[in-house]
């Protein structure tokens, strides 16, 4: 909704208030202001001219050599390029020194003859094309009116204006007009204001008969104003409808236009003559076609409802009239209607027709019945005063079902809502700046007048308090609770694996739930495990995911694509899989993938490119931090590298994997090079939340090496569990830094090197027993494994 400041302050005095200011003012009060706009910015030295003579340039065919009169001691002479420019015409001149949009107005020469300013079109100025009158669309401005010559362009069109652009929600339809602006303004600034009102004298009875054959239309008025003579609108008229973004027409159809953004009811003016005296309000028959004003023919069904002569529509109720009543310069009668449509009905109208227009979006929002009458009286007095002619007695139907109604609210109600204690007299005060006459003590009775459909529960009434007392008045106060805040373990274990995986280097990604069955089945995902859509968007999102690895692949795939190729991304979500006939089962993963450089240090040397060493130290810094005790186990599986994957496992069971995505399937499916990956059952990764601490050792420890050849099918995790059962309390660390195949090894043999740490807290201990522990170790492995001692 815009509105125009200078239109406002005809009803109420805001003379003292910037466009700026007058804004603030409404955006705290509850009604955003998404821009308002100085229309004459930019502007300056643009004066009426009289143009004395216009003649061919002799050097060009297509520009006139003007003598134009700006009400200054001689004449200036302009070169104009218009097509319409003619002697005898007022037009706007662009003096030298003159400023426009983006232009300074200089002298100059066009084709040797010297121009003196700029003869101007309203497009020029700033005005949108289609706000301009189209046989002015590709010349210059002419003045229909009386004006005197050298009189200020910005004070006729009304350019010292500000437009103030209203971002309503739905629910306030009442500022889709002047009259509820008004109401809404006056509260804010606690000033006097008055209202548009119509004094209508009619000379004669109304021929015209209505009948109402729907029930979507519950009242129906309408006006006969006979002797009218159709014109161009007198340039005030045409200054507020271009403020308020709607193009001029002529003086009828301004005035309906006018009426509809000053008091909210729209409005439509038949050519009687076309129409005749029968109007029937009905529902279309299905199949039925009428041509609209914008002359398009229009196809209508039995849910659309529809103005008619009583045989053809004549209009499509509350959207657009029809091009065979259209007022027209023969016009010389006309019957204006007013009435009150079913919202429901006009907004289904429009969008099945895919017609949207001023009124139709009044309409479907809900006008207000007791203004159809205030607005029709308006109308018929404008015209007359604007137009002539005679107006008839009003002819009307059905009942005005006024949505006046009582809320009842009280003081306490609205204070424990609102978080503080306001009297009685400060809430009522606040209630009838807003025009909301209130009764009673503790417990009000709120008059809720028909323009506020918005309002209709004891909440309502707290927020009208709340917006005009001002949020920003508001204490900040904590709620009132015994309960202290409480974070669930599984939101604790969340936080905490996006925080390591972080801070690791990797960044979050969240990607689609939806997938494709192609992406769902890979990574172990089975197909008769999938959970379809019943009614999918597209085959790419028609499944849900049963991996999340497939995902940040694509993520990757995605990066690598636009010349990002060092690429490091995590997820944490849910996966799904069939149950039977019940909801599907879900499951939270965390994931990973990683490619290109680990580490790029160009200064030192240094490109360390992603390995299967890489993403398994991820999942290594991941576990170990949540202080869990996990082994890795070798394992072949779908769409993976079968010597570089690995199965994660604690306790025994499998909680996730780890290892390259097989070439086959990065390069041909994803189209990157060498990628890892991997994904582990979230709830898995619980463990002790509880932190124990001890003291720094006083005494020294012993480190021992050992290098041990055996078969190289057996995994280096399982030796590292021998040790550890073996060594006894004594081994307090234990790494694994070597494993070698090759010369002086067995073809089926490797070389492993573990680093152990023996450490007593309480004394210093002795060799001997360092010794004794490193047997032992050696014997359980050799017993264990066939492990030997590398010499």
């Amino acid at each position: 909704m815009l509105l125009s400041k200078k239109w406002l302050n005809q009803y109420i005095d805001v003379s003292d208030l910037s466009g700026e200011a007058l804004g603030d003012l409404i955006t705290k009060n509850g009604i955003e202001v998404e821009s308002v706009t100085n229309r004459g910015e930019g502007l300056s030295g643009i004066v009426v001219g009289r143009v004395l003579s216009c003649e061919k340039h002799p050097e060009a065919d297509k520009l006139n050599v003007t003598k134009v009169d700006i009400g200054e001691c001689d004449p200036v002479q302009i070169v104009c390029g218009a097509p319409n420019v003619r002697e005898g015409q007022h037009v706007i001149v662009a003096k030298v020194g003159a400023r426009l949009p983006g232009l300074k107005i200089k002298k100059a020469k066009l084709r040797g003859v010297e121009s003196q300013g700029m003869i101007c079109s309203l497009e020029e100025l700033g005005f949108e094309k289609k706000q301009i009158r189209e046989d002015e669309q590709d010349g210059i401005h002419t003045f229909r009116e009386s004006v005197q010559v050298g009189a200020d362009v910005l004070d006729l069109l009304d350019l010292n204006d500000e437009v103030i652009e209203l971002g309503l929600t739905p629910n306030r339809s009442d500022c889709l007009s002047l009259y509820g602006i008004i109401h809404e303004v006056a509260a804010i600034l606690e000033r006097p204001y008055t209202l548009p009102t119509a004094d209508v004298t009619s000379s004669s009875p109304s021929e015209v008969s209505i009948e109402l054959a729907t029930p979507n239309c519950s009242y129906y008025a309408a006006r006969e104003v006979k002797g009218v003579t159709i014109a161009e609108s007198p340039q005030w008229l045409k200054n507020i409808l271009i403020a308020e973004g709607v193009r001029p027409i002529n003086n009828i159809v301004d005035v309906t236009n006018y009426v509809m953004l000053e008091i909210g009811q729209p409005l439509h003016a038949f050519d009687a003559k076309k129409l005749g005296n029968s109007i029937v309000v009905r529902q279309a028959e299905n199949g039925e076609e009428m041509v609209t004003l914008d002359d398009v023919t229009r196809t209508l069904d039995s849910s659309m409802m529809v103005i008619t002569d009583g045989q053809a529509p004549v209009a499509i109720a509350g959207v657009m009239g029809g091009a065979n009543t259209e007022v027209d310069l023969s016009t010389t009668d006309i019957i204006l209607e007013s009435a009150y449509f079913d919202p429901a009905s006009v907004r289904k109208t429009s969008r099945t027709l895919g017609l949207r227009s001023d009124s139709s979006a009044r309409f479907e929002k809900g006008v207000d019945p007791e203004r159809v009458m205030l607005a029709l009286d308006r109308a018929a007095q404008l015209i007359v005063d604007l137009g002539g002619g005679a107006i008839h007695d009003a002819v009307r139907s059905g009942e005005a079902e006024s949505r006046a109604r009582e809320i009842q609210v009280s003081i306490d109600y609205i204070n424990k809502r609102l978080g503080m204690t306001l009297d009685r007299q400060t809430i009522v005060h606040i209630l009838e700046r807003l025009g909301l006459a209130t009764e009673g003590d503790d417990v009000l009775t709120v008059h809720i007048p028909s323009r506020r459909p918005d309002l209709e529960l004891p909440a309502d009434i707290t927020e009208e308090v709340a917006r005009l007392y001002g949020y920003d008045s508001l204490p900040s106060t904590l709620p009132a609770s015994q309960m202290k805040g409480y974070l669930p373990a599984i939101n604790v274990l969340r936080r905490q694996t996006r925080r390591l995986l972080q801070g690791v280097g990797l960044s979050q990604a969240i990607t689609y739930s939806l997938t494709s069955e192609a992406h769902a089945t890979r990574f172990g995902g089975e197909t008769d495990q999938l959970v379809r859509l019943a009614m999918p968007m597209s085959e790419e999102r028609s499944v849900l995911r049963t991996s999340l690895v497939p995902g940040l692949l694509e993520a990757a795939r995605y990066n690598t694509a636009r010349q990002q190729s060092n690429v490091a991304l995590y997820e944490t979500g849910r996966v799904y899989t069939e149950h039977g006939e019940t909801l599907p089962r879900e499951k939270e993963r965390v994931a990973g993938v990683v490619t290109g450089l680990w580490m790029d240090h160009r200064s030192q040397g240094t490109r360390i490119p992603v390995d299967y060493f890489v993403a398994k130290g991820i999942v290594d810094t991941l576990v170990q931090t949540l202080r869990l005790d996990v082994t890795y186990e070798a394992v072949s599986m779908p769409d993976m590298h079968p010597g570089r994957t690995a199965n994660i496992l604690m306790d025994g069971e499998v909680i996730g994997y780890v290892g390259q995505v097989h070439p086959g399937t990065s390069k041909d499916v994803y189209g990157m090079k060498e990628v890892y990956v991997f994904e582990l059952d979230l709830l898995a990764l619980r463990g002790d939340e509880t932190l124990l601490y001890q003291d720094v050792p006083r005494y020294p420890s012993i480190s021992r090496d050992l290098a041990l050849v055996l078969s190289r099918e057996i995994p280096a995790g399982t030796v590292e569990q021998t040790i550890r059962q073996a060594a006894g309390p004594l081994l307090i660390d234990l790494v694994l830094f070597d494993v070698y195949t090759g010369e002086n090894v067995g073809a089926d043999e490797k070389s492993i090197a573990f680093s152990l740490k023996f450490q007593d807290p309480s004394r210093t201990l002795q060799d001997e027993e360092v010794t004794a522990a490193y047997e032992t170790i050696v014997e359980a492995v050799r017993a264990t494994h066939g492990a030997e001692l590398r010499a």
